[in-house]
């Protein structure tokens, strides 16, 4: 059987975010030929083109764990009414120096959960900005813009019943989308 990694990257540091919590379910509900890893992206250096000659360790470790991957899962918060920095930074940090970029190719799936009524919309729009440049094949349809709500996740920090069949749906449309982009 063939496995597919997966390389999970939350654009959120906080450590109870809804956006880790998301990610962690809907590792959950993916196939079994899926291997999810969590890619840090919180011990990054700001990304100083003046580094490109000898990047950091932390640069060089996050880059191989991009590159082993077969596709991306970007769960990112909304920080005025964009992606947050920290998420930003590990885009720009991946896809520099020119030339070497370790993102171009992989598929992807972005979502992401906010209290607020349009969830991530604007976020996930820019994010999608960045990504279509940087040549990384981004899932369209179906677009998730979720808000967070008493339930959503079960007391075991699963998808709650009202949700779950949305998600497994949108899950199962992602894994189709990592396997048809493989080369």
């Amino acid at each position: 059987m063939n496995q597919f990694k997966i390389a999970v990257v939350v654009g959120s540091l906080r450590k109870d975010s809804f956006n880790r919590q998301l990610a962690q379910a809907l590792v959950r509900l993916a196939p079994a030929d899926f291997v999810c890893e969590f890619i840090d992206i919180g011990n990054l250096p700001l990304y100083n083109q003046d580094a490109d000659a000898q990047p950091s360790d932390a640069v060089l470790a996050f880059k191989a764990k991009i590159q082993a991957a077969n596709g991306l899962l970007f769960v990112t918060p909304e920080y005025n009414r964009s992606i947050p920095g920290v998420l930003k930074n590990a885009l720009d940090q991946g896809s520099r120096p020119y030339g070497q970029n370790v993102w171009a190719g992989l598929p992807a799936g972005v979502l992401g959960i906010s209290i607020g009524a349009i969830g991530t919309a604007l976020a996930q729009q820019h994010l999608r900005n960045v990504l279509t440049f940087l040549d990384v094949p981004t899932l369209q349809q179906p677009e998730i813009f979720l808000q967070h709500k008493e339930g959503f996740f079960d007391a075991d920090g699963n998808i709650g019943p009202a949700s779950k069949d949305f998600l497994q749906n949108w899950v199962n449309r992602y894994a189709d989308w990592v396997r048809k982009h493989q080369k």
